[in-house]
């Protein structure tokens, strides 16, 4: 492809990003049902560690742009930006039919004292504690590393993996979130084959 298509691309991939958050949102701000919450004691015993707050954004979007120079042509592209969509319609779906929401007393937490803590606060103001099962951070980290392995090997799954770390210590999840976001990941990979 040529340079002026990777810029378009990118252009193309920050519109998509923004625009689908969007849908995240109105599920926040829609629910058709009352969230439950996960009694977990292991979750209860894990620590608070804002530090992950910069883990869990700052290398988040980056790793998804970074696809955008992995595309090999325009349908590559388009059918990596089509595998996203469906993901998100099918997280969706997850948390219109069984809504999950993290305990209030994690986010009275944190104190705000250090820049990290402020910065999730700041994160915090537009995610609600809804929306958690399966975890779209985990899922959709777990897409993009599938994606990235053909040109950057297996160790591109330590993405994912510390993507699912910050979703834990920033107490933004249950533990069982993340592996049933990794299977909505790939099985958003798997759509993606199939139509490739």
């Amino acid at each position: 492809m040529k340079p002026q298509d990777y810029l378009i691309n990118i252009i193309l991939s920050a519109i998509l990003i923004v625009g689908a958050y969007q849908f995240y949102f109105f599920t926040q701000r829609h629910p058709i049902k009352k969230a439950r919450f996960f009694d977990s004691p292991i979750d209860e015993k894990l620590p608070f560690w804002p530090i992950w707050a910069w883990v869990y954004s700052f290398l988040y979007y980056p790793a998804i742009l970074y696809l955008n120079w992995i595309a090999t042509d325009a349908r590559h592209f388009t059918l990596m930006a089509f595998s996203f969509i469906l993901l998100l319609f099918m997280q969706m779906a997850f948390f219109y039919i069984y809504p999950v929401q993290t305990p209030e007393h994690w986010r009275a937490i944190n104190t705000g004292r250090s820049a990290a803590e402020k910065f999730l606060l700041f994160v915090q103001k537009f995610d609600a504690p809804s929306n958690c099962f399966p975890s779209m951070h985990v899922s959709v980290a777990t897409l993009t590393a599938l994606h990235a392995q053909a040109a950057l090997g297996p160790w591109v799954f330590a993405f994912p993996l510390l993507i699912a770390i910050s979703c834990i210590f920033t107490k933004q999840h249950y533990l069982i979130d993340l592996p049933f976001g990794a299977l909505l990941g790939a099985a958003g990979y798997e759509i993606y084959k199939a139509l490739l």
